[in-house]
Order: C-alpha cells, then structure tokens, then sequence
C-alpha cells in the first residue's frame, strides 16, 4: 500500500523547488511543512504585496497556486493535457503524489508567469 503522507511530502517538496529560483526575486511570506507562499516584495497591488503562487498541502491534495495564471489565463493555454486533468479553478493545480514530467511543465509554466510580472512592473 502506498505511503500516502510520504507521497505527500514528496509533492510537496517537488513542487516547493519549482518555486525555488524565484526566492531571491520575491518575498517568502510562509514556509512550513504545511503552507509555502510567495509574494512580490513591493506593494504593487492596492498598496500591498501581490500573491505570486502557493504550495499549500491540504487533506486530500497538495495544491499548487500560481496566480499569474489568473491575471493572464492566455498563460495556460498550452498547458497538456495532462496538467489540465489537474487543474482546480483559474489558477491551482492539486497533485496527491509528486509526477517529474508535470513538474517540470508546472516549471516553465511559472517562468512565463514570473516574465509577466516582471513585463507588468510588479515585482
């Protein structure tokens, strides 16, 4: 039977690291074993900082959020087939197990969203 809370934390993790490179650009705003959440450093959104993405590991998913998604849905569509099958909403993406190749997609996916925020001056 498989370990469903290891399957967890290794989601978890896997999907923490996509977000890794974009530290040094952006504010950490939580990181614990439950809740990983970025934000813009400036307060480019109604005076306050601007959400960027999320990991956050729930019940029954260990969900990823990336909010460029949101304010650019254009951003999402040549996403696979595969990564739509785990979509939730405009903006979240909810695994119950780490998956490399996703992963990897969900990557460059937070790249363009990254290149947008910085096209639009919100960093």
């Amino acid at each position: 039977m498989p370990d469903r809370a290891n399957d967890f934390a290794k989601a978890f993790y896997g999907l923490k690291v996509v977000f890794a490179k974009y530290e040094k650009y952006l504010h950490v705003n939580a990181d614990t074993r439950e809740k990983y959440y970025l934000e813009t450093k400036s307060p480019s959104y109604n005076g306050k900082p601007l959400f960027f993405g999320a990991v956050i590991r729930g019940r029954a998913y260990v969900s990823f959020h990336l909010m460029p998604l949101y304010w650019e849905p254009s951003l999402a569509k040549d996403i696979s087939a595969n990564l739509k099958q785990r979509m939730q909403g405009k903006s979240c993406f909810n695994f119950s197990a780490p998956d490399a190749p996703l992963f990897r997609e969900l990557s460059k996916l937070t790249a363009r969203g990254f290149a947008l925020y910085k096209r639009k001056n919100l960093l």
